[in-house]
């Protein structure tokens, strides 16, 4: 494990190739059940440049007309989110050091032209939780400032099987997603990485 900033903590290579191989299948078996789509900015109703789904008992949607939130079924099918994998539940109680279970993990998809501006996840009701993020297929150039968006940020490349937790002073930095490097994985069929982000959404 690595300190990368107050909070921030860094596991290079968590998830070996056959655990990495493991994942990709549980979530292809979450997205038969619950369909990646095109989420939509607040207001602007512009798309995102990523595609997404939820696993758990709250999923974080966002659209023009209600915005950033979470509820407890797919926007587009109205059915209830599949659970959270078992492999996923442990990883949070290995690294999330925080008694609580997930509530929701969202399912990022990133196309080799996708990008995630900065952003605090500042959408939950309950901040000591932390949020544990894995990459899975295509390497990406990860950015992380402090908690101001115009705070100095730095950068470092996330590979395959990575695993980041912002947490404590960390909770609330500002991230994001600058670039993917195409074919830089032969995990997932097609170019493209997967992201993962486990959170506990309520107080309670």
């Amino acid at each position: 494990m690595l300190l990368l900033a107050p909070g921030i903590r860094y596991y290079p290579d968590h998830f070996d190739p056959a655990g990495q191989a493991a994942l990709v299948e549980d979530i292809r078996a979450v997205v038969t059940e619950a369909p990646l789509y095109v989420p939509a900015m607040p207001k602007t109703g512009k798309e995102m440049s990523v595609r997404m789904t939820n696993c758990g008992s709250l999923g974080w949607v966002t659209d023009k007309e209600q915005g950033y939130r979470y509820q407890p079924t797919h926007p587009v099918t109205q059915k209830r989110w599949p659970a959270i994998p078992p492999r996923l539940l442990a990883l949070w109680h290995e690294v999330g050091e925080f008694p609580l279970p997930p509530e929701a993990c969202l399912v990022n998809f990133y196309s080799e032209t996708a990008r995630m501006g900065l952003h605090q996840d500042r959408d939950e009701q309950n901040f000591q939780a932390p949020v544990v993020s894995v990459s899975l297929g295509d390497a990406c150039l990860f950015r992380f400032g402090g908690t101001n968006r115009n705070d100095k940020t730095q950068s470092i490349r996330l590979s395959s099987g990575d695993v980041i937790v912002l947490g404590g002073e960390g909770r609330l930095a500002f991230h994001g997603v600058d670039r993917i490097y195409p074919d830089t994985s032969t995990l997932l069929k097609s170019t493209g990485r997967i992201n993962l982000t486990l959170r506990r959404v309520t107080a309670s």
